[in-house]
C-alpha cells in the first residue's frame, strides 16, 4: 500500500485530508448538504455559498473526508477572526448515510491540527448545540466559555443568521442562546509544559492554584443536557410570548 502524507489518514472506507484543487467541484455537493442539515435539526450552519467554500479550499484552510470512489462525505473548513486571535473550525458536516462511523471526529480532529499548525498561538473557538459535538470538542481540549469570551466583531456574529434561533441571540444582546459556547486556549497547555520542563516541585506546588484542570465532559454531560433543555424551554418560551404580543398588536 502506497505511504500516506501526514495530512492525510486512510480508513478502510474513507480518506481525510487537507481539501486540494481537486475537490473544488464538489463544492456545490457540500453547500447542499448544510442547508439540507439545517433544515433537518431546526439549527443552522452559517450558511456559505459554493464561491466561498472553494476559496477555503484554495487558501487551504478545509478539511475533506471522501469515500473511496472520491465522493464528498464530510466537510469542515477554518475561519480566522480579529486577526488571527481566535480560529472557529466552522461548517462540520458529515453526510447522513455516513454518519456513526467516526467521520466527523476525524474530520474535527484534522481541523483541530491544521488550525493549531497554521495559528499556534491563536484560542480555538466553536458554539453549537449538539452534545455529540461538544463530546468531540472535549477529547480535542475544548471546554465550554460564556458568549463575552467570544470575539465581539460583528463578522463572527453574522454566521448566525442562518440559524432559526439568531432571533434569541440578537435579543439577549449576544449574551445567551440555544448554542453552547466552546474554547480553546493553547496558553494551557503551554503553561503546563513549563511548569514540567522546570521540574522544579516548590514551583509546581506555588503555581497550583494557576493549574488548569482539563474539563471532564462525561462527568458533566448530564448537567449540559438539563442546562440545554432549560435554555430551550426558557427561550422558545420567549419567542411564543413575542409572537403572540404581535398577533395582539396587529389585531
Amino acid at each position: 500500500m502506497e505511504k500516506l502524507s501526514a495530512s492525510e489518514v486512510l480508513t478502510n472506507n474513507y480518506t481525510v485530508q487537507v481539501a486540494t484543487t481537486e475537490h473544488l467541484h464538489l463544492a456545490e455537493a457540500i453547500c447542499h448538504e448544510m442547508e439540507e442539515s439545517a433544515k433537518a435539526r431546526g439549527t443552522g450552519i452559517a450558511k456559505r455559498s459554493p464561491e466561498y467554500l472553494r476559496d477555503k479550499i484554495n487558501e487551504g484552510k478545509a478539511i475533506i473526508a471522501t469515500d473511496s470512489e472520491g465522493n464528498f462525505i464530510g466537510f469542515c473548513y477554518v475561519e480566522t477572526w480579529e486577526h488571527g486571535k481566535f480560529v472557529a473550525n466552522s461548517g462540520l458536516i458529515v453526510k447522513p448515510e455516513w454518519r456513526k462511523y467516526g467521520i466527523a471526529k476525524a474530520v474535527k480532529a484534522r481541523a483541530f491540527e491544521l488550525s493549531r499548525t497554521r495559528y499556534p498561538d491563536a484560542k480555538i473557538i466553536g458554539i453549537t448545540t449538539s452534545l455529540a459535538v461538544m463530546k468531540i470538542n472535549s477529547e480535542l481540549g475544548y471546554e465550554p466559555t460564556t458568549f463575552s469570551e467570544l470575539p465581539v466583531n460583528d463578522a463572527f456574529w453574522k454566521g448566525c443568521q442562518s440559524c432559526v434561533n439568531y432571533d434569541v441571540l440578537t435579543r439577549t444582546d449576544r449574551k445567551h442562546c440555544l448554542c453552547t459556547g466552546m474554547i480553546f486556549d493553547p496558553e494551557w497547555e503551554r503553561k503546563k509544559a513549563e511548569r514540567e520542563k522546570e521540574g522544579d516541585e516548590a514551583n509546581i506546588e506555588n503555581a497550583q492554584e494557576d493549574t488548569h484542570e482539563k474539563w471532564n465532559f462525561l462527568k458533566d454531560v448530564k448537567v449540559l443536557e438539563r442546562l440545554k433543555n432549560i435554555k430551550e424551554k426558557m427561550f422558545l418560551k420567549m419567542a411564543e410570548r413575542r409572537a403572540n404580543k404581535l398577533i395582539t398588536n396587529r389585531d
